[in-house]
């Protein structure tokens, strides 16, 4: 049927033939059917050659948009790749034709998809296409019977606004107010979340209009068109100077912060902090305190959430006066009743120590984080003690350890294993600042007991904390205190320790001297080679592999050779294959 195809356009022997053959196609009776064809769409387009793409198939697609919304989803989908097979941009607006029938669509995920398409193709149209075919569509749709293509329409004014004349940019405007005033609480939501976008567009001179629509809609009795009037108020915020903001923005901002609606205060406590930093803060500071104080104080546990993740961020715009003013509630925060109110609480106040004196730190943070660290949540303790790198910045660490080191013990031995992870991985920069001996006395054993864990995320973290404090204290150290605690779990009756004895050696031996591990550890790891568990064995393999690299050619051929020898002829594959993988490296 096909013949080669030029340079230029494709070309078919009977493409009458191939019009039919799709037609049939998207007949069939199976839905997965009519997808998988209209998935062709480019490959047929091709094959029909540009003119008969613009004649024939666009006009056919257009007259498919009764199928399933499956069907008209992957339509939506395929159309806008189609720019090239109706011959390029200059004839890309001929693609707004179905789409625009797609963008009437009932169900919104077809909408959506419809509307992105005609956003693409909008890209690629001249100006005068933009004029000529993109706002006809986008008046259509934004004056139908249906809330649907209105919809529609709310979403397609920013794409088309720059790239018309002043004359038509002023209809534009007046359909945008038309629909953030629609009878239609759907149609009202969509348009006003599209204020933010649109505004940025409009020059100032007109900007008058968008904002009495603004502060219209934003008194809308449906409060999931309201909530959007909080993002409004930043993005109009922007384009004003400070007495337009207090006159305009500042009361739509103080009916949101007082509203009725949970949602709508959670919005604001939300977004609290660019609000406070656009709306002119010197002059309303005392105000947004009290606000923040009110949101913080909420009867909803949604907003005191979103208003907890903003309480460090907050105080560091005013320093310890808006510290003292928020404590008392924090205070208050750290025993309430929803854990996930104190979850975030947590996650967020160890900032606060940055803002504070030392002095202050003791007197109302200190007890505020032991509280926290004793909490009967796990995921507050994980929350507060996984940021206690941030307290090492601010804070000596020997005055941080005599008060918080007791908890820390405590903590390490926590029933949940994330919390004493996060013990695990805060050790290191513990022992930065502490002596050898101090670190001896408190948290060695501590670092030796986790390798018995029972939960293998905290054996291979005990095992990679060992490297790090080798790194921290010096090979003398680890000879003398890690290694031979190690060499102990060559006799437990689990195997799962005799392993995590060879993956300690295993990371150990990347720091320390060529000399530790041929004297010491590799004596231990030869032994293995004889334990009954296949999976001790090929760990030993696996374990040699790690040590060829440091060890000189007399040990490797006395001690290596001959333990991999025997591990290549072992009964069970697994060992054999790393211990292949070993001998390859000899």
């Amino acid at each position: 049927m096909f013949t080669a195809m030029t340079d230029t356009e494709p070309i078919v022997e009977d493409r009458s033939v191939l019009t039919s053959m799709f037609l049939d196609e998207l007949k069939n009776e199976d839905v997965q059917a009519r997808i998988c064809v209209i998935r062709r769409l480019q490959s047929i387009s091709k094959s029909l050659g540009f003119e008969k793409t613009r004649e024939d198939l666009l006009p056919m697609l257009s007259e498919i948009l009764d199928d399933e919304d499956d069907v008209l989803l992957v339509l939506a989908e395929e159309i806008k790749n189609l720019v090239d097979a109706v011959g390029g941009k200059e004839y890309a607006y001929l693609l707004l034709v179905p789409l625009e029938l797609l963008a009437s669509a009932d169900e919104t995920a077809v909408r959506n998809k419809a509307v992105e398409a005609i956003k693409s193709v909008a890209e690629i149209l001249p100006n005068e296409h933009i004029q000529a075919y993109l706002v006809p569509c986008i008046r259509r749709l934004g004056t139908g019977d249906w809330f649907s293509p209105r919809i529609s329409a709310s979403n397609l004014l920013a794409a088309a606004y720059p790239k018309v004349s002043p004359e038509i940019q002023a209809e534009l405007r007046v359909l945008f107010n038309n629909l953030c005033s629609d009878d239609t609480p759907m149609v009202r939501r969509s348009a006003f979340s599209q204020l933010k976008d649109f505004v940025k567009l409009v020059d100032r001179e007109y900007l008058d209009s968008i904002i009495e629509t603004f502060k219209f809609v934003a008194k809308n009795e449906q409060d999931s068109v309201r909530l959007l009037t909080v993002g409004n108020c930043i993005a109009i915020a922007e384009m004003l100077n400070e007495e337009e903001r207090d006159k305009h923005i500042l009361p739509v901002v103080r009916a949101c912060a007082m509203d009725k609606s949970w949602r709508v205060r959670y919005m604001v406590a939300t977004l609290f902090l660019e609000l406070y930093d656009i709306m002119n803060p010197k002059l309303n500071r005392s105000e947004f305190v009290d606000y923040f104080v009110q949101l913080l104080c909420d009867v909803e546990t949604e907003v005191k959430i979103a208003a907890c993740s903003n309480i460090t961020k907050f105080c560091q715009r005013g320093g310890e006066e808006l510290v003292e003013w928020v404590m008392p509630l924090i205070q208050d925060l750290a025993k309430d009743t929803d854990q996930h109110v104190r979850m975030i609480l947590a996650e967020d106040i160890v900032g606060l120590a940055s803002i504070v004196t030392k002095e202050e730190m003791i007197k109302q943070l200190l007890n505020l984080y032991l509280l926290l660290l004793k909490d009967e949540t796990s995921e507050v303790r994980l929350n507060i003690i996984s940021r206690f790198d941030m307290l090492n910045k601010v804070i000596d660490a020997d005055f941080l350890l005599r008060h918080l080191m007791p908890t820390i013990i405590e903590l390490a031995e926590d029933r949940q294993w994330r919390v004493r992870l996060a013990v695990i991985e805060y050790i290191p920069l513990i022992a930065k600042e502490l002596s050898a001996e101090f670190f001896d006395q408190k948290l060695t054993n501590l670092c030796m007991i986790w390798l018995g864990d029972s939960v293998f995320s905290i054996r291979e973290a005990a095992t990679k904390n060992l490297k790090h404090l080798t790194e921290i204290f010096g090979v003398q150290w680890a000879q003398e205190k890690i290694i031979p605690n190690i060499l102990i779990l060559r006799s437990e009756p689990n195997y799962l320790h005799r392993m995590t004895a060879l993956a300690a050696f295993s990371v150990l031996s990347t720091v320390v001297s060529s000399d530790v591990v041929g004297s010491t550890m590799l004596n231990y790891v030869t032994e293995m080679a004889y334990d009954s568990v296949p999976n001790v064995r090929f760990n030993t393999a696996k374990t040699l592999q790690k040590f060829i690299p440091v060890l000189s050619r007399a040990v490797i051929n006395t001690k290596v050779k001959p333990t991999l020898e025997k591990l290549l002829n072992d009964p069970d594959m697994d060992v054999r294959y790393y211990s292949q993988q070993a001998w390859e490296l000899l």
